[in-house]
């Protein structure tokens, strides 16, 4: 009897192109018996399948359940297709086509295969910097267009030898259409220089390299999305001449160190953040300091946190591996610019900083940071998603029109959406000056360009002057809506989480606008994707010279004084006042009671920063957060009670601060120690906010609590919630896969802005 024979055409999208997924599909093939053929098309994946209907139906079941590692298959399209008659299984060349839907995997950390081959002498690739295969090495930073090809990389100005190439073009190979393959015959080349960019001649400019970090030396190190700026973190001078030259006062230093072995003689780790170090990612994890402390003491000055990452270079572990227990790995910038990733840049940026650089002529097309994760309340949280993770998209739970949304000014970042899939960019920057809002703008274009679409609706911040506002409104060709800072972080979370409205959204940061013009940052809203309604929220007071009073936070400490006592305050003779200085404050009384320049403002960062100057802590702050993140690391034990709190009744709820900061006076009159006050506090606002959102939920009938905004970094205010809010018979939402802080803020723009679209 005639054996049945059938013909199918599958069609992948997701992740499926440079991750080794052709080579896959044609070795299943082989296993199943089938003919056909298998290309990269830019929706994705096409696959053209022949054969006994059984083998048909194993083949899919294997392709949907047992990927490659990299990819990440998003859907699967099978339909019938007439017999093409093919001799055997080919994988054929990349097609063009209109439909650009394809998804890009992320750089990712070196495999332990190719780390094998670098370190064995009797490799051709012994040592060898750039080495990598279908499982691992650089893919979004080197990509320029679709379908990913090496001739649409920056590998296109490096012919491949006769060995790469047979390699490339074997399936059986794992380095088949690996498109960054190469060796040292054909590929890039490391090459060492001094500050002046005269090349130092050496036999081995990685190991001499190494040797001029040991004498104490910065180095400049290009990476995969841009430069480091190294030194040994065992030598405190060296660090301490990095802080003076990249003008990094204080804000803590990441470093990187070989193996788990070496974290563990600095910092404190249990399993979760072990998996999250050797992840194919290699994110920064935030860890506590063990003690003592194995580092130089000014990497992370006044912190009981470290950022440690683990080489994920072939570079970085070669540089590693010449006997450093950890080098400080910082971006490759001045405070406040972008990393640079250009070679003629970073001469000219980094010669005041770095006495050398260690370089290398493979192109960067994109630059991107590295990321940085947290553990905190039982999960892990992004403090900075970029570097490993982008461009993997969040899964919407509907399909969105093309939407580009252009984030708010600090941690920028953008979205656009496509489908059911939302493209969060990698981490830009603070749109603080020219350099970082040129990186802003190229980021659009080259989203854009590999996602294959223009937006039709364009989503930004509800400020007014924020340069990512401004560019919106400076488009044409689509519709602009501006959403509210606070709105936009609840969508995002709800985004990520797959939930819709209504839902009480508590949102908590520094400074957002208001569409009453006043500061906010400590709101309840009753929100889903298409509007809110301010619930509650913080009460105002003035903020004294705006902007100065964040970087100034005994400015926001005399504002919370004037607020609970009157102008009896001065009697209480606080300690911070005389830092200030008795003019200052006079100057700082007569501009809240006149109101010049002094915003009201309802921020729960603001209220963090106040408190921390009245405890004597912080009056001034070297980089954003640091009075509320030195009151969060002072905190010690729990808390048994909070201080007195009291709320307003009426619409919205007014939550007023003057208890509380009658409290944390009371107590440091009576020299109470500062752990427990900072405890104490931390209880207060997690009581104060579990008991608005009771009441809110009592009247509104609502169930469900979404968290989000930068104050929800902090990790013990995170981990009080939580529980508080369950107690009272809440579902709890945080943030898992996006940033709380205002790196997220770009995907809730996204989906409220086409949720105001629909609606309108």
């Amino acid at each position: 009897m005639e054996q049945r024979h059938e013909a199918r055409r599958l069609e992948v999208n997701g992740i499926v192109q440079g991750v080794g997924f052709r080579p896959f599909v044609f070795q299943l093939a082989a296993r199943c018996g089938l003919k056909g053929e298998v290309a990269n098309t830019s929706a994705g994946v096409s696959i053209h399948i022949e054969g006994a209907p059984e083998s048909i139906r194993h083949f899919e079941r294997e392709l949907s359940q047992s990927p490659p590692p990299l990819a990440r298959i998003v859907a699967i399209v099978s339909r019938p297709a007439p017999p093409g008659h093919y001799p055997d299984f080919r994988i054929a060349h990349s097609r063009g086509e209109s439909a650009m839907a394809t998804l890009i995997s992320p750089d990712v950390a070196v495999c332990g295969d190719c780390l094998a081959e670098m370190f064995d002498p009797a490799e051709r690739r012994f040592r060898y910097p750039f080495i990598n295969c279908t499982n691992c090495g650089p893919r979004y930073t080197i990509i320029d267009d679709i379908p990913y090809d090496r001739p649409k990389t920056s590998m296109r100005h490096f012919a491949m030898c006769a060995r790469c190439r047979a390699e490339y073009e074997d399936p059986l190979n794992r380095r088949f259409h690996a498109q960054p393959n190469a060796c040292p015959a054909c590929g890039p080349q490391v090459s060492l220089w001094d500050d002046r960019g005269n090349e130092i001649n050496s036999e081995d400019p990685i190991r001499q390299a190494a040797e001029l970090i040991r004498q104490g030396r910065i180095l400049a190190v290009k990476g995969l999305g841009g430069y480091h700026l190294a030194v040994d973190a065992l030598q405190p001078a060296a660090v301490a001449r990095l802080r003076r030259r990249k003008l990094r006062e204080e804000k803590p230093f990441a470093v990187m160190s070989p193996d788990i072995a070496a974290i563990r003689a600095y910092a404190r780790l249990g399993p979760e953040e072990e998996a999250l170090l050797a992840s194919i990612q290699r994110p920064i994890v935030l860890l506590a300091k063990a003690d003592p402390f194995a580092l130089a003491a000014e990497v992370a000055p006044g912190n009981r946190f470290i950022g440690a990452l683990l080489p994920y270079t072939p570079l970085h572990h070669l540089l590693l591996a010449e006997g450093f227990t950890a080098l400080v790995m910082t971006s490759g910038n001045l405070s406040e610019e972008p990393i640079a990733i250009d070679n003629a840049d970073a001469f000219a940026r980094l010669a005041g900083i770095a006495d050398n650089f260690l370089d290398h002529n493979r192109e960067i097309y994109l630059r991107s940071d590295d990321s940085v994760l947290r553990r905190a309340a039982g999960e892990t949280r992004f403090l900075r998603r970029s570097r490993g993770y982008v461009p993997v998209p969040v899964f919407l739970k509907r399909p969105l029109p093309p939407v580009l949304a252009c984030g708010a000014e600090l941690k920028s970042t953008v979205c656009l959406t496509k489908g059911s899939q939302a493209f969060l960019s990698q981490h830009i920057g603070d749109l603080e000056n020219l350099a970082t809002y040129e990186f802003f703008q190229q980021t659009i274009a080259h989203m854009q360009r590999i996602l294959g679409l223009r937006p039709e609706l364009i989503a930004c911040d509800l400020h007014p002057d924020y340069l990512s506002t401004r560019w919106a409104r400076e488009q044409t060709g689509a519709a602009v809506i501006a959403v509210q800072h606070h709105h936009a972080h609840i969508v995002s979370a709800m985004a990520e989480r797959g939930i819709a409205g209504p839902v009480i959204g508590v949102a908590c940061d520094g400074t957002g606008y208001g569409p009453d013009a006043t500061v906010w940052g400590g709101e309840v809203l009753v929100a889903d994707e298409g509007g809110f309604e301010r619930a509650a929220h913080l009460a105002c007071v003035p903020m004294p010279g705006s902007a100065a009073a964040i970087k100034e936070p005994w400015r926001m400490a005399v504002s919370y004084l004037q607020d609970a006592y009157g102008d009896a305050w001065p009697d209480l003779g606080l300690p911070f006042l005389e830092q200030a200085g008795a003019s200052n404050v006079r100057i700082i009384r007569e501009m809240i009671a006149k109101r010049v320049n002094s915003p009201l403002t309802s921020s729960l960062g603001r209220l963090f920063d106040g408190v921390a100057a009245l405890a004597g802590m912080r009056s001034r702050v070297n980089y954003e957060g640091q009075a509320a993140m030195e009151l969060e690391m002072a905190a010690a034990g729990e808390a048994e009670q909070s201080y007195e709190f009291a709320l307003e009744d009426g619409v919205p709820i007014r939550i007023l601060p003057a208890p509380i900061i009658r409290g944390v006076v009371e107590e440091l009159a009576r020299r109470v120690p500062l752990p427990v006050i900072g405890a104490r506090f931390h209880h207060t606002v997690v009581q104060v906010f579990a008991e608005v959102c009771a009441r809110i939920g009592r009247e509104r009938g609502l169930k469900r609590v979404v968290l989000s905004g930068g104050v929800f970094q902090n990790a013990r205010l995170l981990a009080g919630l939580i529980p508080a809010l369950e107690a009272r018979g809440f579902e709890v939402y945080s943030h898992r896969l996006v940033p709380t802080n205002d790196g997220g803020i770009a995907l809730g723009q996204a989906v409220a802005a086409a949720a105001q679209l629909k609606k309108a």
